[in-house]
């Protein structure tokens, strides 16, 4: 465990530690790069517990690095502790690596400090171990972060600390959106120079808002799928079935479904895929929009599934061997956007269908002209309007 420890924190032997870290590595060699904006809501006095969570990929561990980089210059080197949760199996030897940091730290006379565990929620039952020892008070003057990409484990447990978390917040990190993603291109959302929004938001639908594949990583979509297809093995659930399920999604988008519509059509039943749903809306794959009627959600009623950012949806497409049409595309894309912005997405069908309803927004999205007239405070948008759309949100 000790060694463990010292390769996750290069920076307590060497002054040059951020030229042999390979997070920062790639992200100094990176073409379009950016300071996460999350990393401002971090709390970093004592005592604090924080959460943080979001979807393989995004650039939690980057992040931190970077926060890590900055804390070099206003706290001692050993009084920062990092490890890399996915290099342990279960809670016995987390126990054994924060036992090992704090009887490191003793020794060099350190008595608080910035605690990162990454990827924690792969660990079972590792709450237990910091809730335990929250409670007898040996985080006291710590600040203690936590990270992780499957929040079927860490949401869950998010509540199982009561009173437990001092300044510590909670914070989702998610892949760019629109407005982020033409920020950190360095363009201003002039509507004079609209036409170059219209092509940054054709390569949006392309490259979503992933670090690596906004970079034309190559290997982001191997990566990608590996990562999420390990969360969902950790999650004691068959990734054929998950497979299965997610293509039946892409194949009928942008349609209204039930979970019997989908279970019927690969031979599972509905409770199953009703339970793979709400694994991927978890693991911040899949977004749920239910049917709205005169201020009631019908939570019984077929809902509208929509893959949370553009190159999820490309890179799962790709696997099944699926064309992505850009008219459930543009919907999805808005539909994620209104989720965002207002924290819940619905739609409304009654001889016609609204895509889209969010705090009195009412939103239909068509690819090309619609084919009907909609009523006045239905906000129609073409394909040419989206952009501009997002921008205002």
């Amino acid at each position: 465990m000790e060694e463990l420890a010292y390769r996750n924190n290069p920076w307590w032997e060497w002054r040059s530690w951020k030229d042999r870290d390979l997070d920062l590595k790639v992200f100094k060699e990176m073409r379009v790069k950016w300071k996460p904006g999350w990393l401002r809501a971090i709390s970093l006095k004592p005592f604090s517990l924080n959460f943080i969570f979001g979807p393989r990929q995004v650039g939690k561990t980057t992040g931190i690095k970077l926060l890590i980089e900055r804390l070099m210059k206003e706290t001692k080197p050993k009084a920062v502790f990092y490890f890399n949760c996915d290099l342990i199996s279960d809670a016995r030897e987390l126990k054994s690596v924060l036992d090992f940091y704090r009887e490191f730290r003793a020794g060099e006379g350190i008595k608080g400090s910035f605690i990162f565990l990454d990827e924690v929620t792969g660990v079972e039952n590792w709450w237990k171990i910091v809730k335990g020892y929250i409670d007898i008070g040996l985080f006291q003057d710590d600040v203690l972060t936590v990270l992780g990409s499957a929040s079927f484990k860490l949401k869950r447990f998010y509540e199982a600390f009561p009173g437990r978390r001092g300044l510590g917040r909670k914070i989702e990190v998610m892949p760019l959106d629109f407005k982020e993603y033409v920020k950190v291109h360095g363009i201003k959302p002039k509507m004079s120079e609209y036409d170059k929004l219209l092509a940054f938001f054709d390569k949006y639908l392309q490259t979503g808002g992933f670090p690596r594949s906004i970079n034309e990583d190559e290997r982001s979509f191997e990566d990608l799928i590996m990562s999420v297809e390990r969360d969902v093995s950790k999650a004691g659930r068959s990734v054929k079935i998950f497979r299965m399920v997610l293509r039946s999604i892409i194949e009928k988008a942008p349609s209204a479904l039930s979970y019997n519509s989908i279970a019927s059509e690969i031979g599972i039943s509905h409770n199953t895929v009703a339970e793979y749903m709400g694994l991927m809306e978890d693991m911040f794959i899949l977004g749920m929009a239910y049917l709205k009627e005169g201020g009631k959600v019908l939570f019984r009623k077929e809902k509208k599934f929509f893959l949370r950012d553009p190159f999820i949806t490309k890179t799962f497409a790709n696997v099944f061997g699926l064309s992505v049409r850009k008219g459930f595309l543009y919907e999805w894309v808005v539909q994620e956007h209104l989720l965002r912005k207002f924290g819940e997405v619905h739609y409304w069908r009654n001889g016609y269908e609204v895509d889209c309803i969010a705090d009195g927004l009412k939103v239909e999205v068509k690819a090309g002209k619609p084919h009907r007239r909609y009523p006045k405070d239905v906000l129609v948008l073409s394909e040419h309007d989206i952009p501009r759309f997002l921008l205002d949100l």
